[in-house]
């Protein structure tokens, strides 16, 4: 059994004080952050992850000449830590932002014509900004576009800061403020789903008007979409592991945590197949059950609340066309099972035909079918949208599934989700599933392990780096700033 210590040994003489030792459970996007920021205040780390590679849920891989992403990513301009995040892994320019907000909107139910909206923003300030998309979309009526607009301005009114919007569902809210079935599902859902995994009656109102305020009624630009244009993996694997070793940080992948323990000296004991580790302190950034798992006798009050944070799937189905049928980067739907749609060709290195990814948010009763079903049931929804795809060869078909791809943002879900700080000294929470006051997507990891790498800092009296990002969310109080989801995530 090899044991790590947390000291490096002193040069003859040196009445300097040890430098400390850090170690982050977890190489998700919230292990990776926190890792970065401890190590660039000084503090050495060792990252643990138990897959063989980092990037958490928003992964790649391959399928015989094909870069697969596991599910289809994307950040707003308002993700700042995300966009921070980039910056420091050297990513920016491979993930770029639209220019402008422009999503096109096909809805199958209408005529072929007079299918296509587009929901799109002005170089206007907030509210006008969307005054003229709206006025104009298609897929409502003049009446309900009118009422859009004033649910708008009451959601704009929303104080969030108020815990008793947590213990109200969106949907009720949205009723209550006039807005029709098909609004919620043209409109109000087409967004919402996306970006909380959720439908309006089943999201806590907290986070869904956190999401609606911030991302279209903060700033004209807020909304704007950003992907990857190149494989996730070359963003939060290759280039995340290349910061990580230039900051100085040990990284293990296949790397599996037993358990974490007071070592009996004011720090802690990491435990890993063969190897104990040493530690001043230890970040948990992993799912809310493992971290359950994991705790400590007496880190939280109530430690079984992390297991009624529930869960919700995603499923992603791939299709390889043998000719282009799509000439947009992506588009949204409506009067079909079918929710996004993007064109993924370029990014995963195929070279002839096209390949679309089609997004499948709250895929509760998808997430299981076998996959002859599904392609069953979505080849003749693509065709339904997509004309050019009337008599093309579908080269390859296939499905990834998260299962527990996101916490479920339930009403009341807000009281359950726990700060960057435990009741034990040195012990620290990291993961989208912590309080963020965001919901569960690529901005909320990240703010999250800066949050925990804080709160950390802190403790062990480090000065924060001054390039780190900033929030007055830090170290766990959950408040959002002025920043979607691992899915549009």
């Amino acid at each position: 059994m090899t044991r790590v210590t947390s000291f490096e040994g002193r040069l003859a003489g040196d009445d300097a004080p040890a430098r400390r030792h850090a170690v982050v459970v977890g190489g998700g996007l919230a292990g990776v952050t926190a890792a970065l920021a401890l190590a660039d205040a000084g503090v050495r780390v060792t990252l643990l992850e138990g897959r063989p590679r980092l990037g958490g849920l928003a992964f790649s891989f391959q399928r015989g000449d094909l870069t697969v992403d596991n599910g289809q990513h994307v950040y707003l301009r308002c993700c700042t830590a995300y966009r921070w995040f980039l910056d420091r892994i050297e990513g920016a320019a491979l993930a770029p932002l639209q220019n402008r907000l422009d999503v096109p909107v096909i809805d199958a139910d209408r005529p072929e014509g007079r299918r296509l909206g587009r929901l799109r923003r002005d170089p206007l300030p907030v509210p006008l900004h969307l005054g003229r998309s709206l006025a104009t979309y298609p897929h409502l009526s003049l009446a309900e576009r009118a009422n859009v607009g004033r649910a708008a301005l009451a959601l704009k009114r929303l104080d969030l800061a108020d815990p008793a919007l947590d213990d109200q569902d969106f949907g009720s809210w949205l009723a209550a403020h006039g807005q029709s079935p098909r609004a919620v599902e043209a409109l109000w859902d087409l967004v919402g789903v996306a970006t909380l995994n959720a439908v309006a009656g089943d999201a806590s109102l907290a986070l869904a008007a956190m999401v609606f305020k911030t991302g279209l009624l903060s700033d004209p630009g807020a909304a704007d979409i950003g992907w990857a244009h190149v494989p996730l993996g070359e963003l939060h694997d290759r280039l995340a592991r290349k910061a990580l070793e230039s900051a100085g940080v040990r990284t293990e992948v296949r790397t599996r945590v037993t358990s974490v323990s007071t070592d009996g000296n004011g720090g802690w004991s990491v435990q890993v197949p063969g190897e104990t580790l040493d530690a001043d302190a230890v970040v948990l950034a992993v799912p809310q059950r493992e971290a359950y798992d994991l705790l400590p006798a007496g880190a939280l009050d109530d430690p079984e609340r992390l297991l009624g944070i529930g869960t919700a799937p995603i499923l992603d189905l791939h299709v390889v066309y043998d000719r282009t049928v799509l000439t947009s980067p992506f588009f949204a739907a409506l009067g079909s099972p079918v929710q996004w749609v993007f064109d993924r060709t370029r990014a995963s290195g195929l070279r002839e035909g096209q390949y679309l990814a089609v997004s499948q948010s709250v895929a509760q009763n998808d997430i299981d079918e076998p996959v002859a079903v599904l392609r069953e049931r979505y080849l003749p929804e693509l065709e339904r949208l997509l004309p050019g795809a009337r008599g093309a060869t579908v080269r390859d078909f296939f499905v990834t599934r998260e299962r527990t791809a996101t916490f479920a943002p339930a009403p009341g879900v807000g009281r359950l989700r726990p700060g960057a700080r435990t009741k034990a000294p040195g012990l620290y929470l990291a993961g989208a599933w912590t309080a963020t006051g965001w919901p569960a997507t690529m901005e909320g990891a990240v703010r999250s392990g800066v949050g925990a790498a804080d709160a950390a800092l802190s403790a062990l009296g480090r000065p924060r780096p001054r390039h780190l990002f900033a929030w007055d969310g830090a170290a766990g109080r959950g408040a959002p700033g002025p920043a979607v989801r691992e899915g549009l995530r």
